[in-house]
């Protein structure tokens, strides 16, 4: 049997995980932006989903991504070039495939990390469970 913070991680690591994967909503409930390509928002690779990691010690649980872009997706903000004056994309569409360069790109807020209601109940269902082994 593992810890109760062990417990509580694992079921959060995975709420993230599928919110990433296919709910598209944040924590509380708000549905994500479309993203400009309309693919599968967040979820293109399932690099970000696969990355979502959890470290937990007899105080507290940590739940997170080591990806680099992970903070930009989680907050938004704006990605400038670092090299040269413009930022370059390939666009495929059905009618024809073009490169376009832009300045700067704004990204919006996409809050995949947090905990809903129902994951609070989770928690408790979880402390409850966890407790009734414990002097079982």
């Amino acid at each position: 049997m593992g810890t109760l913070a062990q417990g509580v991680g694992r079921l959060i690591q995975e709420s993230t995980r599928r919110r990433i994967q296919s709910e598209k909503t944040s924590a509380q409930g708000e549905k994500w932006k479309n993203n400009y390509a309309r693919t599968s928002i967040l979820f293109a690779s399932g690099a970000l989903s696969r990355s979502i990691d959890m470290k937990a010690s007899p105080e507290k649980v940590i739940i997170g991504s080591g990806l680099v872009y992970a903070r930009i997706h989680q907050l938004g903000g704006v990605i400038r070039p670092k090299n040269g004056k413009t930022l370059r994309f390939f666009l495929k569409s059905s009618k024809a495939h073009r490169f376009i360069c832009v300045h700067q790109v704004t990204m919006p807020a996409r809050p995949y990390l947090g905990l809903s209601e129902d994951n609070k109940v989770e928690i408790i269902k979880a402390a409850e469970d966890w407790l009734g082994r414990m002097f079982s």
